[in-house]
């Protein structure tokens, strides 16, 4: 079964600094068939015959931790998860006009739905987020950086962990995961 990995908080603003050959290089010590790497953040896609899901996540951090001496998250989802993650997206205008500005954070668990609306009526700007299960859907259309709808305020409101990419990045892993 083929896998994308995205890892939480690696190779960023110089902390937790993991060059995606040695990721590469442990999945095959792991045997896992296939990985690839996209970008420096994080991004493998690889085959698990055996591993899946929270059981995956879980082995993946704890040699991640192992190997490396860093505490990272990792959300795992299948080939046919992110092909669900893409078809479900309900931000399509957004998709096509401003790509970088649509985020899909991949959560460790699916948030109940009285603490998205908490964080819905958290929201102090124009941003919107749509839950879909272990996803959210968020729209920044003045941009990440200036936004105070920060992971650490997801996070928290949540309670549970996760990590984000553009939609570029979604969709080009799921070039990735094709090729």
């Amino acid at each position: 079964m083929i896998h994308i990995a995205l890892l939480r908080g690696i190779n960023v603003g110089g902390n937790n600094m993991i060059a995606m050959a040695e990721l590469r290089q442990l999945m095959e010590k792991l045997k896992f068939a296939g990985a690839r790497s996209l970008l420096q953040s994080g991004n493998l896609v690889f085959t698990s015959p055996r591993l899946t899901g929270d059981a995956l996540e879980r082995h993946l951090e704890a040699e991640t931790t192992k190997r490396f001496d860093v505490t990272v998250d990792y959300c795992v989802r299948t080939a046919e998860e992110w092909k669900m993650i893409i078809a479900r997206n309900p931000f399509p205008k957004e998709a096509k006009s401003n790509p970088g500005h649509l985020l899909v954070m991949c959560l460790k668990a699916a948030p109940p739905s009285k603490d998205v609306k908490t964080l819905q009526a958290a929201i102090k700007g124009r941003e919107v987020v749509h839950a879909d299960g272990k996803q959210l859907y968020l729209v920044y259309p003045d941009g990440v950086g200036k936004s105070k709808l920060t992971n650490t305020l997801i996070e928290r409101t949540l309670g549970t962990r996760g990590t984000a990419r553009n939609w570029n990045t979604v969709l080009k892993l799921a070039a990735l995961v094709g090729s």
